[in-house]
């Protein structure tokens, strides 16, 4: 299968889908782009994702995918094994409102496109926009780890000992929330997952220092 993954190193969009073909064992190449430059926002690349946002998927016969969580699913249903979604159709639900939690709840309040907006319409600095960041991302994770707690479903990983769709969304998350200053030690359940997926090369490799593009980035708490 011939992918190219047009992503950002630091896109917990990006991390996910990385995090997701490593698991599956798809190769990709790898096409960064520089967000703060506007580089998704040139005819070319529009025309890949009209959004002008990453991750895309471009395959072989240049059909390109959009949305992480779309991405992901398509990756599940053409290479079914190792699954990202349990066959019980409850654990299958859970697994999903895991996920959503963090992709529906947490990400798009704090995206690249809302702190620019906070900054040039209500003119908030960078110490407002971690204020933001972090009350929506401690609102979320307290609900997501007494979830976790409560449940008494998860083992090293959210469900069980087998990485799904939720600890991609989860681990893809805490990365961001590290350049915000946010401690994963708060959560412990939480915490405990972060670290076992960090060992496993598939969701290593797909972290945003691994990346290519990461040794020459300047420093930026700015997410997407």
């Amino acid at each position: 299968m011939d992918l190219k993954l047009h992503n950002f190193f630091r896109s917990s969009t990006s991390t996910r889908v990385r995090a997701a073909l490593n698991i599956k064992g798809l190769p990709f190449e790898y096409v960064p782009y520089v967000l703060r430059d506007g580089e998704t926002r040139t005819p070319e690349y529009l025309g890949r994702n009209r959004q002008g946002l990453v991750p895309t998927l471009e395959r072989g016969d240049g059909v390109n995918l959009t949305q992480s969580l779309a991405i992901i699913e398509w990756l599940e249903e053409v290479r079914p094994e190792p699954a990202l979604l349990p066959k019980d159709i409850d654990d299958r639900a859970w697994v999903r409102s895991l996920a959503y939690m963090v992709a529906c709840e947490i990400h798009p309040l704090n995206n690249l496109r809302v702190l620019f907006r906070l900054r040039d319409q209500f003119g908030a600095d960078e110490e407002a926009q971690k204020k933001w960041f972090t009350h929506w991302v401690i609102l979320t994770f307290d609900a997501f780890e007494a979830e976790l707690v409560g449940a008494g479903q998860s083992g090293t990983c959210c469900l069980g000992d087998t990485p799904t769709l939720a600890d991609i969304c989860l681990y893809a998350q805490v990365w961001n929330n590290k350049r915000f200053g946010i401690p994963v030690e708060t959560w412990p359940a939480i915490e405990r997952i972060f670290k076992h997926l960090d060992a496993i090369p598939a969701f290593a490799d797909a972290a945003p220092p691994k990346q290519p593009d990461a040794a020459q980035a300047q420093p930026d708490r700015r997410v997407t």
